[in-house]
């Protein structure tokens, strides 16, 4: 497993697809990721942790299981999709974004699209099972992107994209509908592990919200 920043190294290309009885086999064409890259190392793919077990000098290639396919947007790839691509953190690295697991936790959908100066706002649907980890300028990611929450709603939330966020991702390239993949702060799971836990929650059946954290300091 490896740790991602959320900052997209390039866009990448899907080359090739092979489905298979249990999952799916992957080629990319890609050149910045595959920089200092060997075999087994992890490549965030939209933001799906996958594994090195073949390269070249202008790809590499990854199995995904039937289990990353149905929970994540990666079962939709066709040849000449194009994705976003990260490389694991290595050791001594600075975290420019946030820390990021690669661990897809559900998929959400391209509400609107409303541009803000030279910049762009998007609102993304989520499932509601994941508004408990979403929360006002706290980190989400989305495929495989650090981005900060700038507006939220029951079951909507809304991100500010920069020009350079803009050009160098898939976003631009997003219609509404159009689905993502969404992983919420590792943290906030944490976060929700511990409170679950301490004696000042009611009862185990009791929810976490964004109040009762608000009311505790955090």
């Amino acid at each position: 497993m490896g740790i991602f920043t959320g900052l997209i190294i390039e866009v990448g290309r899907v080359r090739r697809v092979d489905r298979r009885s249990e999952g799916a086999y992957l080629v990319i064409e890609a050149h910045k990721v595959l920089e200092g890259t060997r075999i087994g190392d992890s490549i965030s793919i939209n933001g799906v942790d996958l594994t090195v077990i073949e390269m070249g000098s202008d790809f590499f290639s990854a199995d995904a299981s039937l289990e990353t396919l149905k929970r994540s947007t990666l079962g939709e790839l066709s040849v000449g999709s194009r994705v976003n691509l990260e490389r694991a953190l290595a050791v001594g690295e600075r975290l420019g974004g946030h820390m990021v697991q690669g661990h897809v936790d559900g998929t959400g959908a391209l509400l609107s699209v409303t541009p803000e100066g030279n910049a762009y706002r998007m609102r993304f649907g989520f499932p509601r099972e994941l508004g408990r980890y979403i929360a006002m300028k706290g980190s989400i990611t989305v495929d495989g992107i650090s981005l900060t929450v700038a507006g939220l709603g029951d079951d909507w939330f809304e991100v500010a994209i920069i020009p350079h966020t803009w050009r160098e991702t898939i976003l631009s390239e997003l219609k509404n509908g159009d689905a993502i993949n969404l992983e919420v702060d590792v943290l906030a799971k944490y976060v929700e592990r511990l409170m679950t836990r301490d004696e000042e929650v009611p009862s185990a059946s009791s929810k976490l919200t964004i109040e009762y954290l608000t009311e505790r300091g955090y």
